[in-house]
């Protein structure tokens, strides 16, 4: 990439940033979006936490206390990734490393919404199951695992692959 006077490069899309400054945006934009997941996930995980301590609990059959633990260990293992990127961004700050913290956190981000995905599926299961006692309950949580894979992935990498420039 061609450098400016200010030393700011110029990419192809006419960003005149220098490498710190990029980092800077994309750490911007990463947390931006990692504050709308960990809404979310905090409100989940806490309600998943309480189940537990409900009078119902005790005549769930064992099948679905299993698919509630997993659930829980889903939810705690989403929370640690959503939240790891601020406990690196603060453990690294000051250090120079901010490029190579936003490539990690984006990674951490990611692994995030995978176990988001996860959660949600077993979440959904684990109600619907003792809501509805239906055989339907499989088709239900396929059609909005569907969904959730159609708009956190499908969608977002036909739009890069649609609209990526080499």
């Amino acid at each position: 990439m061609p450098a400016t006077k200010s030393g700011a490069q110029v990419n192809d899309w006419g960003r005149h940033e220098t490498e710190e400054e990029r980092a800077d945006r994309k750490w911007g934009e990463l947390i931006q979006e990692i504050r709308v997941a960990q809404t979310g996930v905090q409100i989940l995980f806490g309600f998943l936490l309480t189940v537990v301590f409900q009078q119902k609990y005790d005549s769930l059959a064992q099948i679905d206390k299993t698919i509630y633990i997993v659930t829980v260990v889903l939810g705690a293992a989403t929370t640690g990734a959503l939240i790891g990127p601020v406990s690196l961004h603060r453990l690294v700050s000051g250090r120079r490393v901010k490029p190579e913290a936003v490539e990690w956190a984006s990674r951490m981000t990611f692994v995030g919404l995978a176990l988001l995905l996860a959660t949600m599926t077993s979440s959904l299961v684990l109600i619907l199951r003792v809501a509805t006692h239906n055989a339907v309950v499989p088709w239900i949580v396929a059609a909005v695992v569907v969904w959730y894979a159609l708009c956190w992935y499908v969608i977002p990498l036909w739009t890069r692959r649609r609209h990526t420039t080499e």
